[in-house]
């Protein structure tokens, strides 16, 4: 067994030491890594940028305490060597934690976190060695955290060693390296509780102050979970753990095979004192870990071939994230409606605002989702200013082709199968098996489900720069698919008359002195200005910007007027010419127009 050892160091310069110890073989030579990326989050991330001082011993194999130091050189930029000088090896390296992410590790007076795959190094010869875990807590620090220390806990997914009780600190256990760095660590004053669904144990961990209804929390994450495992057939985990960080703004989620970390605002959860509330941000915050959740199934266990096994050492491609990123998409807010958490006419305006995201751009006529995918480490998670423009993202309109196929299966299987049908196959054949898929087996699975062959029309949605006919499928079970004016400047929002709706063809983000611009749709008028993400708009025709003025100032002229805009661009000064003119139907609108026939796709199969 490899024993690692994570203790906080020093909390306000943000450091844990951790100690690695295994046995060795004297004159064996060994080699010691991290990750450069994690499983979910396809960046190449170089983890060990954090590592601040590392050096090896011979040690005693019983105390694990260094007797010699032992020559480590290091090999690349997340590699060391050493050869063993010894029985047993102990290494000792310091990590920099100061990445509040669902990705990384930190850890201040208040609370610690850590992935594995950012933490642990890897000792390459015993990839399948079972791990041990042990996590301390020093008291010399007792003076310097903000709570104190011996009311610190632990939350995660490791099995619990013999005499280590749930959220305490001490012994963990891991079959071996993967499943370590699979299961995220929160330390500190948390707050945490649990629901029982189907048999299974969830927790509920917010690693910061917060003021939620925590009865409405267990209630409504529980109807999810409860969906999620009926439409697979059963849970493939023994417990499983919501960790929050909550922070005054935040959104983003990463997904583990019995945990999910979530990032997220302390006022996105539901308000105790407006109990019959559903608030935007407390909806986000549902469809969140409604989308997490599923991928316990959908990524961690269904998977593409390419990542079987995982190769963490450098990027691997694969063309298939469309269906891991987009089904699920597809299914987080749809799900809420199924839970009964929100109505349908929320759930489709939710729909309209992804159809709009794809929409509104160009970029989806001039990449596909498959490539797409498989760029996902430059074009997607690197993305530059020229995103809405030129590459389409497979979460949205993955999950657009994903609506296509489950309206294609109800409608070819006469209502007998739908979307749902194709996951639980999938999930018998390749999750359970831990058999990786290739996009044929997605075609192959609703072939037989339409009964009829759909290939063609499913490799042209995945494979070709073009738009989903979304209209035709939609309007057989009484759903309107509309292209409108967008309502606002700034919004996805669509207004369902003719009027004069202004446009500039920009997305911003409100600062004090002014607004910055986060997009720019190619030949629109603030393109036509010169305008480019990250500058600074501070005045239209004299008047202060904000991101209210802009829009009143747009509301009470007429169509076509041109004034001077003044903005920021790094730290000059610069005027241009804006013109306001009349939205295009580049929003669109999917609406209930038949209760009765809508129930043909409102039902599950």
């Amino acid at each position: 067994m490899i024993h690692y050892q994570i203790t906080p160091k020093n909390l306000n310069s943000h450091l844990f030491s951790v100690a690695l110890s295994f046995a060795t073989q004297v004159g064996k030579t060994y080699h010691l890594s991290l990750p450069a990326w994690l499983p979910g989050s396809y960046m190449i991330r170089d983890f060990a940028k954090n590592i601040t001082e590392i050096s090896a011993y011979s040690s005693d194999q019983e105390t694990t305490q260094p007797i010699e130091a032992v020559t480590l050189n290091k090999t690349d930029k997340q590699t060391w060597q050493l050869t063993a000088t010894s029985a047993n090896t102990t290494i000792c390296y310091q990590i920099f934690a100061f990445d509040l992410s669902v990705r990384t590790a930190y850890l201040d007076s208040e609370r610690g976190f850590f992935n594995g795959s950012s933490t642990f190094l890897q000792v390459q010869e015993l990839p399948d060695e079972r791990c041990q875990l042990t996590i301390a807590l020093p008291q010399d620090l007792a003076a310097k955290a903000s709570t104190p220390l011996n009311s610190w806990r632990v939350a995660t997914g490791l099995t619990r060693a013999k005499g280590t009780d749930k959220y305490q600190l001490g012994d963990y256990i891991a079959k071996d390296y993967h499943e370590l760095i699979d299961c995220p660590v929160a330390i500190g004053n948390f707050d945490a509780f649990e629901f029982v669904v189907e048999g299974v144990t969830h927790h509920l961990v917010f690693t910061s102050q917060h003021f939620g209804d925590r009865e409405r929390l267990k209630a409504d994450i529980a109807k999810l979970c409860q969906h999620h495992i009926n439409l697979f057939g059963e849970a493939p985990f023994k417990e499983y753990w919501f960790i929050t960080h909550l922070l005054g703004s935040g959104f983003g989620g990463l997904e583990h095979k019995n945990s999910t970390i979530l990032q997220a605002s302390r006022f996105d959860l539901p308000n105790p004192n407006r109990p019959d509330e559903t608030s935007e941000n407390y909806q986000t915050f549902l469809s969140l870990c409604s989308h997490e959740y599923f991928h316990a199934w959908n990524v961690c266990r269904i998977k593409p071939k390419e990542f079987i096994p995982y190769n963490l050492q450098h990027e691997v491609h694969t063309r298939q994230l469309w269906a891991y990123e987009g089904i699920t998409s597809y299914y987080d807010d749809f799900s809420l409606f199924r839970s009964g958490l929100i109505s349908f006419e929320d759930y489709l305006l939710q729909l309209s605002k992804t159809a709009t995201r794809v929409y509104r751009g160009q970029g989806e006529l001039k990449q596909s989702v498959s490539d797409s995918s498989f760029d996902t480490w430059t074009k997607f998670y690197q993305q530059g200013p020229d995103g809405v423009n030129n590459i389409v993202s497979y979460y949205t309109k993955g999950a657009l082709i994903a609506l296509w196929l489950d309206l294609t299966i109800r409608e070819k299987s006469a209502g007998v199968y739908s979307l749902d049908t194709l996951m639980r196959e999938l999930w018998i054949h390749f999750g359970r098996t831990n058999i990786g898929t290739g996009e044929e087996d997605f075609i192959n699975i609703a072939n037989i489900l339409c009964n009829d062959d759909i290939t063609a029309d499913f490799q042209a949605l995945l494979n070709n720069a073009q738009r989903v006919e979304l209209a035709p499928l939609l309007k057989q079970v009484g759903i309107a698919f509309t292209a409108r004016k967008f309502k606002k400047l700034n919004s996805l929002e669509t207004t369902d008359n003719n009027a004069y709706a202004p446009y500039i063809g920009a997305q911003y983000s409100a600062l004090p002195l002014g607004v910055k611009i986060t997009q720019v749709i190619e030949n629109a008028p603030a393109a036509q200005a010169g305008l480019a993400v990250n500058d600074i708009l501070l005045a239209v025709n004299n008047i202060k910007v904000t991101e209210k003025s802009l829009q009143q100032l747009a509301d009470h002229l007429p169509e076509n007027t041109e004034l001077t805009c003044h903005y920021f661009r790094d730290d000059q000064l610069m005027t241009s010419h804006l013109v306001f003119i009349d939205s295009p139907l580049a929003a669109i609108a999917i609406t209930e127009v038949d209760r009765t026939l809508s129930e043909k796709w409102r039902c599950k199969n």
